[in-house]
């Protein structure tokens, strides 16, 4: 009798772990068909696809299947094909001639791979206006990088609102329309899955190390990114650098009183952060970081020379506790190696597209402006930051060949300025 007691209740037992474990399959299989709905929903949304077929209108996956339509156009090389407003902002589409002249009068230019575009999250919640972004990729990531940043300006509101992109691959390459890469488009459901998905990127290559002996082609990104502004001024920096925070209201203040753009460009100085240190906003929270070392001039350990110039301790020592608008602290003369940072009007002259990879890329532009007869006048309370210390052995192993051949085509590239400014008497 006491046996077949715990008999039942072992059947009793038995029979309720089986209806839970029945009860949990159900639910993982709603759990699978709602996701798979949802993914479903998710994808016809991305390309305008509802239910019985039909097709729904998309101006944005237009826009984008004219630009890929197009083939881009081929760089003044013909080693690269450039897709110029492969997705175009909001605010670009609806810029018209006669425009208020204080609407666009600043304009963020920046470049990267699609291993550093996670930074963009960060730059444009501190931006807030108008940013251009080009873009390398090369083999798959070609596919990759179309995908993500079509979802980027269907998912990130802001994005879709200021950031125009732009992207570039070798010439025998060619983007595609992403509608049949959903593998790229799974799990994607906000902005922050968008963000997720490249922060999987981020640690793929370096920018100069891409591999396949591909050249990083620094200088036509650059152009490529500040020729697509119409903006009266650019700011050009690297993906992976922050400008001081409300720095676009404050240089539109200072600037609308003064002319128009004359031969003269604006220089934030440089620095660079320890990895776990917050952004500073302004310059009293910069300072007070340098003070204790965890920020300090920009490529101080690698090239103290190429930024000296900006005479840190006088930017520094000036004007620290002042709130007042922002002005020109100073004007220097460009003196050789100086590499500034800058907010240049749009008639200056283009980065020059030979110099690729590391080495003399951003010095052979400051030397042009200075032959050409720029002032360089630095900002009184403005700045960039770069993300992480820069230090000797996190360069790729290539670096000192390619410097090497960037100074030697440095060499030419001033003897070809003193042709093209013949009535200059500035030398580099």
């Amino acid at each position: 009798m006491h046996l077949s007691k715990k008999c039942s209740v072992f059947k009793v037992v038995l029979s309720a772990l089986l209806i839970v474990a029945l009860l949990q399959l159900i639910y993982l299989s709603f759990l699978s068909t709602f996701h798979g709905k949802q993914q479903r929903y998710r994808y016809s949304e991305l390309f305008g696809v509802r239910k019985n077929g039909h097709p729904e209108k998309n101006s944005r996956k237009e826009r984008l299947r004219y630009s890929l339509s197009t083939g881009g156009i081929f760089d003044h090389s013909g080693q690269y094909r450039v897709y110029k407003y492969l997705v175009k902002s909001d605010f670009t589409t609806n810029l018209k001639p006669g425009t208020d002249a204080g609407s666009n009068v600043l304009a963020l230019a920046t470049h990267t791979t699609i291993n550093n575009l996670h930074h963009l999250e960060s730059l444009v919640e501190r931006w807030h206006n108008p940013l251009a972004v080009a873009i390398f990729a090369h083999g798959e990531d070609v596919k990759f990088a179309t995908a993500l940043v079509y979802a980027l300006s269907f998912f990130c509101p802001q994005i879709q609102s200021l950031v125009d992109f732009h992207l570039v691959c070798l010439s025998g390459e060619m983007a595609s329309f992403p509608e049949q890469d959903r593998e790229h488009f799974a799990g994607l459901e906000d902005c922050a899955s968008v963000f997720s998905r490249l922060e999987t990127h981020r640690d793929k290559h370096k920018n100069y190390a891409i591999g396949g002996n591909v050249s990083y082609p620094n200088n036509l990104l650059r152009n490529v990114a500040r020729g697509g502004t119409q903006a009266s001024y650019v700011l050009v920096i690297d993906m992976d650098m922050m400008p001081s925070a409300d720095l676009h209201q404050q240089f539109l203040a200072m600037i609308l009183s003064r002319g128009p753009p004359g031969d003269e460009v604006f220089v934030l100085p440089a620095f660079e952060i320890r990895h776990a240190r917050k952004m500073p906003a302004n310059k009293a929270e910069l300072v007070q970081l340098y003070q204790v070392g965890e920020v300090r001039p920009f490529y101080e350990e690698l090239c103290p020379r190429c930024q000296a110039p900006t005479n840190y301790s006088r930017w520094v020592n000036s004007h620290v506790r002042e709130a007042g608008p922002l002005a020109t602290a100073y004007t220097l003369t460009w003196t050789d190696p100086w590499e500034p940072f800058y907010i240049g009007p749009r008639a200056a002259p283009p980065y020059d597209e030979n110099f690729k990879q590391y080495g003399f890329n951003r010095i052979s532009q400051a030397c042009e402006l200075h032959v050409a007869g720029y002032r360089f006048s630095v900002l009184s309370s403005a700045f960039v930051v770069h993300r992480g210390f820069k230090i000797q052995g996190e360069f790729h192993a290539r670096k000192d060949e390619e410097n090497k051949r960037n100074r030697v085509l440095f060499r030419s590239f001033k003897e070809g300025l003193k042709a093209k400014y013949p009535s200059s008497s500035r030398r580099c």
